[in-house]
């Protein structure tokens, strides 16, 4: 079984210039991660444009990434979607693929009562019949899964292995923690102190970009070095700023592009691409950062 702890960057979906899904750039994109040392991933997830994607895309993705990885980092595929139904099919479409695990965020835009969140959970972690992680991120869903409603969830869905915990709770870590679940912090500027609180890594969309500096910051946590762990945390958070600075996925693929040589294209519309003013400034803070142009398949510098 595979491993759920460590450095899972959520990984981007890579786009052609006609607006499809680029294989060979994706494929590029996970083997600088796995090269960089990474544990897992957290496949078509907010980062990877999963719910602009259509369900054939969201399929050939964890397709890909199941292939590429070949068992060399962990597989947490996202699920979710609108309807119980969808989000199921896309749960068997996973496990089918062959993906270590399944995540899925509430249902949303309507307000859901508990037990509908909890039910909806219930049938799609059944569907694929593996380890199974709720998608905290309540900024986007509308949806808080606070630890009373985790314990709902814990009662009635078997498959419970853990979730990523996007929510701003920050204490929240550790009360999933002491429930016994695999609590990753999605938010990667976070990634040292989640650790100290109970957190069993990281999920989150910088990590893809820069996947040398959170490896580090895990590495050196773990070897009880936290001088290095601290300055390793202060460049990665140094890089998520960066990416903060415009869209984010945009400017995630543009920064990407920039270390790796090729092109990972724009985001999906509705989502804002950059402006060339906006690409000139990731190339030269990528530079300024240090972030070494590497040749695909390499790790990171």
């Amino acid at each position: 079984m595979a491993d759920f702890r460590g450095v899972f960057p959520a990984i981007i979906t890579p786009l052609t210039p006609d607006g499809e899904l680029n294989e060979a750039a994706f494929r590029e994109v996970l083997e600088f991660n796995i090269k960089a040392g990474v544990h897992g991933f957290w496949a078509a997830g907010g980062t990877g444009e999963s719910i602009l994607l259509s369900d054939e895309e969201n399929t050939r993705v964890a397709e890909i990434a199941v292939d590429q990885s070949r068992g060399r980092a962990a597989i947490i595929m996202h699920v979710g979607a609108p309807t119980t139904a969808r989000s199921a099919k896309l749960a068997e479409r996973a496990a089918a693929s062959g993906v270590d695990a399944i995540c899925c965020v509430p249902p949303f835009f309507y307000s859901y009562p508990d037990d509908s969140v909890v039910e909806h959970y219930r049938v799609v972690a059944a569907a694929a019949g593996l380890p199974f992680f709720a998608y905290n991120l309540p900024q986007a869903t509308g949806v808080e899964i606070t630890p009373d409603l985790m314990r709902k969830i814990q009662d009635r869905v078997p498959q419970l292995a853990g979730l990523k915990h996007s929510a701003p709770t920050f204490k929240n870590v550790g009360a999933f923690a002491q429930m016994g679940l695999s609590c990753f912090t999605g938010v990667g500027q976070l990634l040292l102190p989640a650790l100290t609180i109970g957190a069993c890594g990281v999920v989150d969309g910088p990590p893809c970009v820069a996947p040398e500096l959170w490896v580090e910051v895990w590495d050196a946590y773990h070897a009880g070095d936290m001088e290095r762990a601290r300055a390793a945390q202060e460049k990665a958070w140094m890089v998520a700023e960066a990416l903060f600075t415009f869209e984010f996925h945009g400017a995630a693929k543009a920064m990407l592009s920039e270390r790796l040589g090729i092109d990972c294209g724009d985001p999906r519309p509705p989502l804002a691409s950059l402006t060339p003013e906006q690409r000139s400034w990731i190339a030269d803070e990528t530079a300024r950062l240090g972030l070494a142009r590497v040749p695909a398949g390499q790790p990171g510098g």
